[in-house]
């Protein structure tokens, strides 16, 4: 315990004690920001792939529509009465509100 003392004393630790707030700044920017936006992304991604014919969804672009036909990249959807248009999955941004 007293070579510890004596390493920080000694100015041996002065890497290790200047490093020390960027490892704080790192970690409190990884749990404000980087964490909530990855569970925010992957809460997105999970509704896309749950989205089903008929449902209203929003897009990226402002579009609003209603799900006619699901494809492996992309929806057909409803825009207005009788357009109908193709859009990318990363397009939707959410379901309608109610």
């Amino acid at each position: 315990m007293t070579n510890l003392f004596l390493f920080f004393q000694d100015g041996g630790g002065g890497l290790l004690i200047s490093l020390l707030p960027f490892v704080l700044i790192f970690a409190i920017f990884y749990f404000l920001v980087i964490l909530p936006q990855k569970r925010q992304r992957q809460q997105l991604q999970e509704m896309i792939a749950g989205l089903k014919i008929n449902d209203d969804v929003v897009t990226n672009g402002g579009v609003i529509g209603k799900i006619k036909e699901v494809r492996e990249n992309s929806f057909v959807i409803l825009s207005a009465e009788k357009t109908l248009i193709e859009i990318g999955k990363s397009a939707v941004v959410g379901k309608k509100a109610e």
